[in-house]
């Protein structure tokens, strides 16, 4: 799967988003290293803090389902730019220090990089 399909996935994705609070949906894709793909969006809650991101819940779907290798996701929505949050940057480098990271910068084109790009410095045990 090339890049744009697994980022129109994600878009398709978004529009099942569940955010009355800050009203930006966010849909996720994430590709497998075996092909699967795994789609998620952003639930928010009252509560802030028991809000979960497109992108961990996309994570939180394929390893219920037994996955643990994964090469890329992609994140789109109701806005541009958007990228992984810190939560979910640290959240994925469990799994994958060089996960491919695809968004759509402000002027609609689409952008491919790399978590470690993003988040050069995980925490690690």
């Amino acid at each position: 799967m090339d890049s744009r399909q697994l980022f129109d996935l994600a878009k398709k994705a978004s529009e099942n988003a569940y955010s009355p609070y800050s009203n930006v949906k966010v849909g996720a894709a994430l590709l497998c290293k075996n092909g699967n793909i795994y789609t998620g969006v952003n639930v928010e809650n009252s509560s802030y803090g028991a809000t979960i991101c497109a992108e961990r819940t996309a994570f939180t779907k394929a390893i219920s389902e037994g996955e643990r290798e994964f090469e890329k996701i992609a994140v789109a929505g109701s806005i541009r730019n958007l990228v992984p949050c810190g939560m979910c940057r640290q959240f994925m480098s469990e799994f994958n220090e060089e996960l491919g990271i695809v968004y759509e910068d402000e002027n609609g084109a689409l952008i491919e990089t790399s978590l470690r790009e993003l988040f050069p410095s995980q925490f690690k045990l």
